[in-house]
């Protein structure tokens, strides 16, 4: 019966319903934005206070922060911050704590790599301070350390190209060089009471548990020697190999490659071998 009316109307509400839509969009657009910029603003204070080592407030700030935003990338970064917080404190344990579960709950963070690198540099910075100098390193606890050498390698094996992966490579040679002293002591009591074979599987644990360490050069031309008293020629021969090749300007170079040639035109029969020490 109003067939004009009728059709005009049918064209008017899509326009209508679409304005709705983009009206209610905006209208949650505004929140959106206000809880972001709260959110940097409140972290801001937060990072402020902790680079002026006001840990108190820092710590109330940014405990606000993770709390009250948590889906703002702020609310993630206040867990990282907070983390940092108590590596400044000395609360090595608790921050490596902090800075794994940050690792675990956002891998996909551009701030994982720092994460998982302060992790392990909280475990290598909770060992006393004279950790280095004594007691004799048979005589420690080096669980901290193993921690530490641990955290190292997974950090350098994941994030290979990481700014932080040099000082963790160099970290790293340094403690397994420290566990590497354990069983170098278990193998000088072997080799002082002519215990071939113990010794030498205390210089083998060195190889393959902590590759790379300062020991390993020492440790290559030694172990050479328990073979050669062991009568295993060809392991003798390989380990020497792998000392001239890996470690060229080691003091032992000269050595190896001499008993190297040795060992290639001696008679198999090795109480007519004779070595340069």
């Amino acid at each position: 019966m109003f067939p004009g009316p009728m059709r005009s109307r049918n064209r008017i509400w899509p326009i209508v319903a679409a304005t709705a839509m983009a009206l209610s969009a905006c209208a949650k657009s505004v929140p959106a934005v206000k809880y972001e910029s709260q959110a940097e603003q409140e972290y801001v204070a937060g990072i402020t206070a902790l680079d002026n080592r006001d840990f108190p407030d820092a710590q109330k700030i940014l405990e606000r922060v993770r709390t009250k935003y948590p889906y703002s990338k702020f609310g993630a970064l206040a867990e990282l911050r907070l983390a940092d917080l108590r590596y400044e404190q000395g609360k090595f344990i608790e921050a490596a704590d902090g800075y794994q579960a940050f690792v675990k709950i956002h891998p996909s963070s551009p701030q994982v790599d720092y994460a998982a690198y302060r992790s392990a540099m909280s475990r290598w910075a909770d060992a006393p301070t004279e950790f280095f100098l004594f007691p004799p390193v048979y005589e420690r606890d080096v669980a901290q350390i193993t921690k530490a050498a641990d955290g190292m390698a997974s950090f350098v094996e994941k994030f290979p190209n990481s700014r932080y992966a040099p000082d963790a490579r160099e970290k790293l040679g340094k403690a397994r060089g420290i566990l590497a002293e354990r069983d170098w002591y278990a193998f000088e009591f072997y080799k002082k009471r002519e215990k071939w074979q113990g010794a030498a599987f205390r210089l083998e644990k060195i190889m393959k548990d902590f590759p790379e360490s300062s020991r390993e050069p020492e440790a290559l031309w030694q172990l050479a020697d328990m073979y050669v008293k062991l009568s295993e020629r060809f392991k003798a021969q390989k380990t020497l190999q792998t000392l001239i090749v890996k470690y060229p300007t080691s003091a032992q170079r000269g050595n190896a490659e001499k008993l190297l040639a040795d060992l290639r035109i001696q008679p198999e029969h090795p109480e007519l071998w004779k070595t340069p020490w």
